[in-house]
């Protein structure tokens, strides 16, 4: 950081008198002397704070003293350095209410934590509210005329009494329909509110208040006294609730079970590719389902297989070299020998290049080989172990109860015995990272307690499973990411593409329609099977 020299007076008037003498012996020493000084004081920097004067430029009440010169600082903005902000030092403090970066991000995420669940039991709520208002308003059609004006109702009789059933077993059915549809905990939190329910939330609140309208009107202001003319209007809410309930089990339920587009499900990193059958669904109705069929028939992502891949790239990346032959150092002989080594080089890469495949060929071969040597140390020793567990059991019944080994114990016992050979399959496999002792474990114990074969406990480290097999903290992917083109909300149709976002790879989608299939009918005659045998009596001796 640049500083600033202050100079004395008497320096500056020195160095005048020096210029101004400078062939007299007297002036020279003069000028020798005060030279030394005005190094001295341009070596010597005194950099006083604003409040304290300095003994240059004395201030008497926040003024310089007559007589004296104004500092440099107060002459104007010409007499400015043009380097004040990088001149100026700023003296900063940290408060007691400052927070660091990290607050900041646990703060966001405690909000965000906040929102999802308000977002994943909002529908919950808002579907609880709209039952209870059904169920609620025809009682309070009922009730009202009796409260506010009873001595003027006219007796209800047999039928209105018949009435009175009808509608508690309507309004009964009715609650357990809204609960079994309606009342239910969502399976997932989507980024648009669903239309069909929103259509249908709008439909019963427009119903409830159109008929509260009516019975404000027509009964509360005119106290109608036919009570029997107020039970059927009750009746009739009720049955045209019923009738949007219906329509909501139609819209909700039933519309998309009937199959009308191919999907195509496809895996970022691996390729791995399903392909599903699905009705008519919005585009986040779909990625939903779709994701609830990755959980049950994809296998587990791991990136483990892939590295592989990578550094076999990355190999024959690396030995491809190019030499720069036209260096602006070199000298003319060295030239011509370096261009004949980097020639040479690039033809050793590009035979290197063309020999790939024999070098993967070859690497999958060792691969398969390494994996078939594991697998079989592998079953042999879980045989021996399961064998050995079966003959301490034939001995356990033969001893007293208090000898015999529980089933944790045993499976305890015998895990060291195929431990290692489990451990290096899974390694050779790429596999260690899914699964804990603890789980492998409290597997063998339930194949212990429920006498499974060896296979049967092999089942679940020979073959990759589908990823809802494996805890949550393995594959890390409860929060997704739709990316599409078209509205969430809007329905999907041939050709829709969009893409589904986790944090290590992403799911491509794409929908294809079901061609429509002629089917036609080709009637054959029963009697053209028929064919007739001739039998010649006569035949050669």
């Amino acid at each position: 950081m640049d500083t600033e020299s202050t100079h004395s007076g008497y320096s500056y008037h020195s160095s005048r008198s020096g210029r101004s003498n400078r062939h007299g012996d007297r002036s020279r020493e003069r000028h020798k002397a005060s030279s030394k000084d005005s190094v001295r004081s341009e070596r010597s920097v005194v950099i006083n704070p604003p409040d304290s004067p300095s003994q240059e430029s004395p201030v008497h009440n926040g003024e310089p003293l007559p007589g004296e010169p104004i500092p440099g600082g107060e002459q104007g903005d010409e007499a400015q350095d043009d380097n004040w902000g990088e001149t100026t030092t700023a003296v900063t403090g940290t408060s007691e209410l400052s927070i660091s970066q990290e607050d900041v991000v646990g703060l966001g995420k405690e909000i965000q934590d906040r929102t999802q669940g308000f977002r994943r039991y909002l529908p919950v709520a808002v579907g609880l509210c709209v039952g209870l208002l059904m169920v609620a308003t025809p009682l309070v059609f009922l009730l009202l005329p009796v409260v506010m004006w009873p001595d003027r109702l006219q007796a209800c009789g047999t039928a209105c009494e018949g009435l009175f059933l009808s509608i508690s077993f309507k309004l009964l059915i009715l609650l357990v329909a809204i609960w079994a549809l309606f009342i239910r905990q969502s399976r997932a939190s989507l980024p648009r509110v669903c239309v069909y329910r929103a259509f249908l939330t709008t439909l019963t609140l427009l119903l409830t208040m159109s008929y509260w309208l009516f019975y404000g009107v027509r009964i509360l202001d005119a106290q109608d006294e036919d009570y029997h003319g107020i039970v059927q209007f009750a009746v009739s809410l009720v049955d045209s609730q019923l009738f949007v309930h219906y329509l909501a089990v139609v819209l909700l339920e039933l519309r998309h079970l009937q199959p009308c587009y191919s999907v195509c499900v496809m895996r970022s990193t691996d390729g791995e590719t399903r392909h599903y059958n699905i009705g008519q669904l919005s585009i986040q109705k779909a990625a939903l389902s779709i994701l609830e069929y990755y959980y049950r028939d994809f296998p587990l992502h791991n990136p483990a297989l892939l590295s592989a891949s990578k550094h076999r790239a990355a190999k024959h990346l690396a030995g491809l070299k190019v030499y720069n032959v036209d260096t602006p150092g070199s000298t003319a002989g060295a030239q011509p020998s370096n261009g004949n080594q980097s020639r040479a080089m690039v033809t050793a890469a590009g035979k290197r290049k063309d020999s790939a495949h024999n070098e993967l060929y070859y690497e999958e071969a060792d691969y398969e080989r390494r994996v078939r040597k594991r697998r079989a140390r592998l079953v042999v020793a879980v045989e021996e172990a399961f064998t050995h567990v079966r003959r301490m059991k034939k001995e356990d019944e033969r001893a007293t109860p208090s000898d015999i080994m529980d089933v944790r114990e045993a499976a305890l016992a015998i895990f060291p015995s195929m431990a290692r050979a489990l451990q290096k399959y899974l390694r050779t496999t790429r596999r260690q990272h899914c699964h804990s002792m603890e789980s492998i474990q409290k597997h063998l114990g339930f194949c212990l307690i429920n006498n499974m074969s060896p296979k049967a406990f092999l089942e679940a480290y020979l073959a990759p499973g589908p990823t809802l097999q494996y805890g949550p903290e393995r594959w890390m992917a409860d929060q997704w990411t739709l990316v599409s083109e078209a509205s969430v909300t809007s329905g999907i149709k041939e050709g829709t593409e969009f893409l589904l976002k986790c944090l290590d790879f992403t799911l491509a989608v794409s929908i294809k329609g079901i061609p429509y299939i002629r089917l036609t009918e080709e009637y054959i005659d029963p009697k053209s099977h028929k064919f007739i045998l001739l039998l010649q009596s006569e035949t050669s001796v």
